[in-house]
């Protein structure tokens, strides 16, 4: 039984299904090629860090060496992982292999290295080495906790070790072994690493801007140096940075290998050193320029020189009389702005007189593409200082630094010359006492500030130390205030280069709010080649709205830019090649002069748009604002005058002379019809400058005299036409309201009356665009001039306007309206007189007869001895009132009591 059971036993086994299961084991060779890596986090106190690269593939790593004090190191380095084994079929590991993870780390002496960041590599997967590309060195990003924390330039092979070349019968042969650097480091290969020539790098040093303290101290005494690749330079010490910012010694080079290919090319850095008692020299500021295409040049190319193509410039011209007008303009700088916006309507006659118009920029003129950001001379970089010890995620803006780069190819010959230096025919670098005057038009789409949707703006001007606050002109309840402000201020460039223009909200009760603000780059705007500290007119004039307000003339500018361009200076010739437009024209050889330089592409004459903007919303528009700067050296003499953007002060003169035909409203106590005559007037808008004369008694036949001056005072824009009047909507109202009012002027005839209200006559309507034409005799004046009213939609007639009269005397008619007509109300005798701010301070006058009593002066006017009021004047009432009216009743009671008083005596 046993034998039986034993022999089952062994068929049971034979009989059972073995499973094994058996695995691809193969070995791999890895190479990563890990060149370096830029704008790093600044983990340390100086500002920079000390960065390492822990590379980890499956559960093998390596380390390179430390890269001391940088943010954009350059390891160069070969990591090589052997044998390296790696189960599965290798056509499917080729298709997706495992990632090469880069870990950055801060080396720190002290306690535990920091990590900078994360990056993960695939690596090119060669299962035959000698057939198939090499790998290529890629930017991979570097995070932090999700966040970009920089790049690095990596690249990655994974070559399989155990192929067997089976028509060889032999094991594949690895890549050559990299290069070493020094005992132990495998730099990157050739084939692999970029392909590096000789470059140089010129650096022009102007200088260094808004250097903040470091360590509570400040930057004193500051030097550069600029790094790139494995070279650096280093500038001369600035000895006092407040007295000049600049360094002495402006222009420096920088030669070193550096890769053709732009991707691949190191970032310059920039560190900013303080030279500081006991040999202290800490690194108070740094700044990564990574992107370094806008900076190469090729000498190659030909300088284009737009004057001429030969270096010479020929102009002929030919001196014509000019030509004489008597016209008297009513046109301002505002008719200009109309007039290049395109509202023709509001500019009047400016176009037909064949003036200059400018040019409006929608935008920052930094932001017009053909300037460059003006930075055509230098650019602007900011310098960081890295994190602070809140652990900010943003580095500290600490200052800027004002220069520029040119990068050009060198040959390795020895024997080639060099290229000419880049940097040539540099300004004076040293302190410069300037001029700035700083024109604010008007604001667009301001936020509003307070409740009903407005805000009540005005400027407030800040340059250097020098504040200019111009609250008490704030325009009340608008978004679109109309400035015209010119502002002028001293400063020092470049110390004071950043002029910022804010506008402010006005509030009675609370603080002022500020809108937003906009800053301007003053020292740009001097040293660009585009002429941006005065822009160039179209003509050159040297009287007249448009007059020539540069330091140079055109000639002197011409002079220099062909410096600049390097041709020979121009001349000219006589022949019959210009043309006289108006009276205002300067010498043509300067207007020839301007003509070539606006060929030249430099900015124009023009109004720039500015966009505010708020330090608690520092990316969202607060609205804009429409300005234009000019900026002056003080070392080139006197500019011209400027220009005059605000509306115009004028002062309107009435001298009312006369009435005659005047309503007879009154009937005295003896019978007779009378009226106490006086004449009001008022500008509507204005209507708290209600002006009267003094009152003409007792006028039997509706004559009346007065010899009496009105004078109301108003802002007019000229351009618009319109009167600027600001009054309080309503009586409840705590700010005024800024309206725009047709100039127009309203006369009244009033009869007196001292115990009852006083009854009106007649009233005329005078608009003084179109100005009804005054009759020269009384006679011929009558109610028919009213016709000649014009209609709307009718054409301006300049000859009409009182603004282009100037001045008019004579009769106009005064109506009272009856039973839906127009009747004679009487006849008033004026002189109607417009005089400017300027005329007025020259030719001074009194309101009615008070002194300054001249322009012309007034005499009391020679009324009848009829005229007085009886009640303060007894004596003549009884004589030209009751004798008059009853002396022959005085006669014969007279001798009616004479008789009796005889017959009684001789009884």
């Amino acid at each position: 039984v046993d034998e039986k059971e034993d022999d089952k036993g062994s068929k049971a086994d034979a009989n059972t299904p073995s499973v094994s299961c058996s695995f691809d084991r193969n070995e791999y060779h890895l190479r990563v090629y890990v060149y370096q890596a830029r704008n790093l986090m600044a983990l340390d106190r100086d500002s920079f860090s000390d960065p390492y690269v822990h590379v980890s593939f499956l559960h093998m790593s390596q380390t390179t060496e430390i890269i001391k004090s940088t943010l954009n190191p350059t390891w160069d380095q070969t990591l090589i992982f052997n044998r390296v084994e790696i189960y599965g079929d290798p056509q499917m590991l080729a298709s997706n292999p495992p990632q090469v993870v880069l870990e950055i780390f801060d080396s720190d002496q002290v306690g535990k290295d920091e990590l900078l960041g994360r990056s993960m590599c695939l690596p090119l997967v060669k299962l035959n080495p000698v057939v198939g590309i090499a790998a290529k060195l890629l930017w991979c990003p570097v995070l932090q906790k999700g966040i970009h924390a920089g790049e690095i330039l990596v690249a990655a092979e994974l070559i399989l070790r155990d192929k067997v070349d089976l028509a060889l019968g032999a094991q594949t042969e690895l890549p050559l072994i990299p290069p070493k650097r020094g005992d132990s480091l495998y730099m990157v290969p050739q084939g692999i690493r970029p392909v590096v020539q000789l470059t140089a790098i010129e650096i022009l040093a102007w200088g260094l801007r808004n250097m903040k303290t470091y360590q509570l101290a400040p930057v004193s005494s500051p030097s550069l140096v600029v790094e790139c690749g494995e070279e650096r330079v280093q500038s001369a010490v600035i000895r006092n940075i407040k007295k000049s910012p600049n360094f002495p010694t402006n222009v420096l080079l920088l030669k070193a290998s550096l890769p053709k290919d732009e991707m691949y090319m190191p970032p310059i850095v920039l560190k900013v050193i303080d030279h500081r008692p006991f040999g202290r020299k800490p690194v108070v500021g740094q700044c990564t320029i990574t992107s370094l295409e806008e900076f190469r040049c090729n000498h190659d190319e030909v300088a284009e020189v737009a004057m001429s193509s030969k270096g010479e410039l020929h102009i002929n011209i030919e001196e014509r009389p000019l030509l004489e007008t008597q016209e008297k303009e009513a046109i301002d700088w505002w008719s200009k702005f109309y007039a290049s916006t395109g509202e023709h309507e509001k500019c009047g006659p400016y176009l037909e007189k064949g003036y200059d118009i400018l040019k409006v920029f929608n935008c920052e003129l930094e932001d017009v593409g053909e300037y460059k950001g003006l930075t055509d001379f230098c650019n602007t970089f900011k310098l960081y200082r890295g994190k602070n010890e809140h652990g900010d995620d943003d580095p500290t803006v600490v200052g800027e630094f004002k220069g520029a780069f040119k990068i050009y190819p060198l040959s390795d010959d020895p024997a080639v010359p060099s290229p000419p230096p880049q940097f040539k025919e540099l300004p004076e670098s040293g302190p410069q006492e300037c001029l700035i005057r700083i024109y604010v038009v008007r604001g667009i789409d301001l936020q509003p500030k307070d409740n009903n949707g407005l805000c009540d703006p005005y400027i407030k001007i800040s340059l250097g130390k020098t504040i200019i606050d111009d609250r008490d002109n704030y325009i009340p309840n608008t978004i679109n205030p109309v400035f015209g402000r010119m502002f002028e201020a001293s400063c020092f460039l470049p110390q004071d280069k950043d002029l910022k223009i804010s506008v402010y909200d006005f509030d009675l009760l609370t603080h002022d709010e500020k809108v937003g603000e906009t800053v301007i780059d003053l020292e740009n705007r001097l040293l660009s080649h585009f002429g941006s500290y005065c822009g160039l007119p179209q003509t050159y004039c040297i009287s007249g709205q448009n007059q020539w307000r540069d330091q140079l003339k055109p000639s002197q500018i011409l002079q220099n830019h062909a410096r600049l361009k390097g041709v020979s200076p121009p001349r000219t010739e006589d022949n019959e090649a210009n043309k006289e437009l108006h009276q205002h024209l300067g010498p043509p050889s300067e207007r020839i002069s301007l003509h070539v330089l606006r060929t030249q592409g430099l900015v124009p004459e023009h109004v720039e748009t500015r966009t505010l903007y708020s330090t608690f919303q520092p990316t969202l528009s607060q609205g804009s604002l429409q300005i234009w700067v000019d900026v002056f050296p003080k070392s080139l003499g006197v500019p011209g005058p400027p220009f005059d953007i605000s509306p115009r002060k004028y002062a309107l003169r009435v001298i009312v002379w006369n009435t005659t035909n005047v309503i007879l409203d009154e009937t005295s106590i003896t019978g007779e019809h009378m009226s106490d005559i006086y004449v009001k007037g008022w500008m509507p808008g204005m209507e708290e400058d209600k002006q009267k004369t003094d009152v003409h008694y007792r006028s039997l036949d509706g004559d009346g005299n007065f010899n009496w001056r009105f004078v109301f005072e108003f802002d007019y824009l000229p351009a618009e036409q319109l009167c600027l009047v600001s009054k309080k909507e309503h009586f409840w109202s705590l700010d005024k309201t800024e309206f725009r009012i047709p100039p127009r002027l309203i006369i009244q005839i009033w009869d007196n009356d001292k115990f009852s209200l006083d009854d009106y006559l007649g009233t005329v309507e005078l608009d003084m665009l179109h100005l009804i034409t005054p009759a020269k005799l009384s006679e011929k004046c009558s109610l028919h001039m009213l016709d000649n009213t014009p209609k709307s939609g009718q054409k301006f007639d300049h000859s009409k306007s009182l603004f282009a009269q100037k001045s008019v005397k004579g009769w106009w008619p005064c109506y009272i309206e009856k039973d839906g007509r127009k009747e004679l109300g009487g006849k008033v005798e004026m002189t109607l007189e417009i005089v400017n701010e300027e005329e007025s301070e020259e030719r001074p006058a009194g309101k009615g007869r008070d002194e300054p009593n001249m322009n012309p002066k007034l005499n009391p006017p020679n009324r009848p001895e009829t005229s007085f009021f009886w009640f303060t004047n007894p004596c003549k009432t009884l004589k030209f009132i009751v004798w008059r009216r009853f002396k022959w009743l005085f006669i014969g009671l007279i001798l009616l009591i004479l008789v009796l008083l005889f017959h009684c005596d001789s009884s």
